[in-house]
């Protein structure tokens, strides 16, 4: 049973590719995602062994704190369950190209509904309540600026939108102030998610989802020859920069019986070494790819 709970909201900087080691499609590398909704997820397992790395990385840890945390590895003798859970991140907001501003922040009912449920579920107080919904092919904003007319143009398409004074506005300022970094370095973005919050209605959203990623070609080159290898070009899918994902952190008392530390201390070793920091999740790393900004919001007692 887990006694300490927090929200890991997880900012994409860079391309992510968290993978899922098949492919079934024209991509040859895809991303993974959730069965039902389809949408892209950072599963629980990556972001604990990228949040275990960053940990490991910031000392020699005395009396074998990593492992009592985190659990030993799988191959040693002496095994006991860790004191950290980490759930998969789901999709909050996603980036979608934009004839005015640049690109929005997209997101949908559902998205939103889900965010503000594991939100309560983890003990955070004040989320703002939900947005009306929307209809198929049309959306809600609440920056005029992005309209041209009474139409909202995304990629290619056109939505007819209404200017929302109240709920939308409330929820963007909300997850502007409480899911990105503090700093100057995010503020512009900051500021962009409260102003460029986009309600899509779900089946739109979810186009965007899909169809809207980064696909990037890669050659495989012969290790002999230096050139390219026959039949050595694949595709690679990446969630897009500026996306936004929730996922979350539990932590009970330690399970080793090598220390006493309770959840609370567990989570406040985790959240130390992450809260503000930049952690590199998924494949690519030697490309730059996986680059997120953590922010993590305490819960109170369930």
């Amino acid at each position: 049973m887990f006694q300490a709970h927090a929200a890991l909201f997880l900012y994409a900087e860079s391309p992510v590719h968290m993978g899922t080691g098949q492919a079934f499609g024209l991509i040859d590398n895809p991303i993974a995602r959730e069965r039902h909704s389809e949408h892209p997820i950072f599963a629980g397992s990556g972001l604990k062994g990228a949040i275990r790395h960053r940990f490991s990385n910031l000392g020699d840890w005395k009396g074998g704190l990593l492992d009592r945390l985190f659990g030993p590895e799988s191959r040693g003798t002496d095994l006991y369950a860790g004191a950290i859970s980490v759930g998969d991140a789901q999709l909050i907001a996603f980036p979608v190209r934009s004839t005015r501003e640049g690109y929005v922040y997209a997101t949908s009912p559902y998205a939103l509904a889900r965010a503000a449920r594991l939100l309560t579920q983890l003990g955070i107080k004040n989320v703002p309540p939900l947005p009306v919904r929307v209809e198929t092919g049309s959306a809600r904003s609440a920056n005029p600026g992005l309209l041209s007319g009474d139409k909202l143009h995304l990629e290619a398409f056109e939505f007819a939108t209404q200017v929302d004074d109240s709920a939308l506005p409330t929820f963007a300022k909300w997850l502007a102030d409480n899911a990105l970094p503090t700093g100057e370095a995010h503020a512009f973005f900051r500021d962009k998610l409260a102003r460029d919050l986009v309600l899509l209605s779900d089946e739109d959203f979810t186009w965007f989802a899909k169809n809207a990623t980064v696909v990037e070609p890669h050659v495989r080159i012969d290790n002999k020859t230096g050139t390219a290898s026959d039949g050595g070009l694949f595709y690679t899918e990446n969630l897009p920069p500026e996306s936004l994902m929730l996922g979350s952190l539990m932590a009970s008392a330690e399970r080793s019986g090598k220390g006493d530390m309770p959840a609370e201390g567990v989570l406040a070793q985790v959240v130390g070494a992450v809260n503000g920091k930049l952690l590199q999740v998924g494949g690519d790393a030697t490309t730059g790819r996986g680059l997120v900004a953590a922010r993590v919001l305490p819960g109170t007692a369930l």
